[in-house]
């Protein structure tokens, strides 16, 4: 990964406008969010996550959510999910297809059982759809929300943003996630070092600190 050369970081209102420099591109691109962390021993079950976060002004992106559930009309069902087991190609093709999951209760031993080989590495295992939560709020919810997880890497990368939006939302939303980082992280860890970039960009290295 090339960055630049700043040792202890840009303040990210510069980072912000440097990332934008440049050839543009006849897309939006995803504005990505680097987090390196040290002092943390992931060999340790204990000191790894997995965490859903609401941004506060969403990914900048449509985000496609997928529903399981036999009493949702229109949603995946358990036939559906067995009739994954009979096709690893299209279980594969299924779980890329969306990027959130949600699991009516009942369902969700069924779905780790097929799909889980397939979700769990991507970091797309499903929310719970809680009795009585209206569907939509979720959805809604999800749209808004990254996944920050830490297992085998000291590094997290997320999506946190697009180039469609103001500076001022993805600075906040920045902020969001080095915020559960640090909450989500052993009190002997520390952030090492964070960086931003565009998808075809360079990455330039914030201040954590």
């Amino acid at each position: 990964m090339k960055t630049t050369r700043e040792s202890t970081g840009m303040k990210l209102d510069e980072a912000l406008k440097k990332i934008r420099e440049g050839e543009k591109r006849k897309f939006s691109q995803t504005v990505d969010l680097i987090v390196n962390i040290r002092n943390i021993d992931l060999k340790n079950p204990a000191n790894k996550f997995s965490k859903d976060i609401l941004l506060p002004h969403g990914r900048g992106k449509e985000i496609s959510v997928c529903i399981i559930s036999d009493n949702i009309s229109g949603s995946i069902g358990k036939n559906d999910i067995e009739d994954f087991s009979r096709s690893k190609s299209a279980a594969k093709q299924f779980t890329k297809k969306y990027d959130f999951f949600v699991c009516e209760a009942p369902l969700m031993p069924l779905v780790g059982k097929v799909l889980g080989r397939y979700l769990g590495p991507k970091g797309k295992m499903p929310r719970l759809l809680l009795p009585g939560k209206d569907p939509k709020s979720i959805i809604d919810e999800s749209k808004k929300s990254v996944r920050i997880m830490l297992r085998d890497s000291p590094t997290i990368q997320i999506p946190i943003g697009s180039e469609d939006m103001q500076d001022g939302q993805i600075k906040e939303n920045v902020e969001k996630i080095l915020e559960e980082v640090r909450k989500s992280i052993p009190p002997k860890a520390q952030l090492k070092n964070a960086y931003i970039k565009t998808t075809m960009g360079k990455a330039v290295k914030i201040g954590v600190m």
